[in-house]
């Protein structure tokens, strides 16, 4: 069985470390606890982790968070992955900082990069796990904040919070999303 994780982010070393890469530094994560890295391919980077007899794609696109679907397209045909063994990670303005919630489908909630997704495969029908990072912002500021660098007090605990991520990811590819979602959420 195989699976593609998409992690959502932007390309840069400027976002590095901002809120709305989360799914990039989730993936990068995952990929340096199992010893693998990411190499340059056609429209993002790319990984494979085996665990407990599966195959997990690891993609970051190679364009902005707002233009995935391209790239979440081309590697669903290219790995013919069906819509329900697709995970997209993201970020979540609306679940407070570290909260994480999987979810079987749904609407974009505003998020441009699942809305270009959802344009690409024609469907919203695909599992996406949301990572809380708050609305911490000025009505009119929402871009500036999710490209901002987490704060300090985030920081300290991301790492934990991203080794949640993993175990949700790693349940989702051996239990499925319904298991997982009784699970973790």
């Amino acid at each position: 069985m195989k699976y593609l994780i998409v992690g959502l982010g932007n390309i840069g070393a400027q976002y590095e470390l901002t809120r709305h890469n989360i799914g990039f530094l989730i993936l990068d994560y995952l990929a340096s606890i199992n010893n693998v890295k990411f190499n340059s391919e056609r429209l993002g980077d790319y990984a494979l982790i085996k665990f407990k007899g599966k195959s997990l794609h690891l993609i970051k696109p190679s364009n902005f968070v707002n233009n995935s679907g391209r790239t979440v397209k081309y590697w669903c045909d290219k790995l013919k992955i069906k819509n329900e063994n697709l995970l997209v990670v993201l970020d979540d303005l609306s679940l407070p900082f570290g909260k994480l919630r999987i979810k079987k489908n749904g609407s974009d909630g505003g998020h441009n990069g699942l809305k270009s997704i959802n344009e690409f495969l024609n469907t919203n029908n695909y599992p996406r796990l949301k990572f809380g990072i708050g609305c911490e912002f000025k009505k009119g500021n929402q871009s500036n904040y999710v490209l901002e660098n987490f704060s300090k007090n985030e920081l300290k605990d991301l790492e934990i919070n991203i080794k949640n991520v993993i175990n949700i990811i790693l349940s989702y590819s051996v239990e499925g999303i319904s298991r997982t979602m009784n699970k973790f959420n």
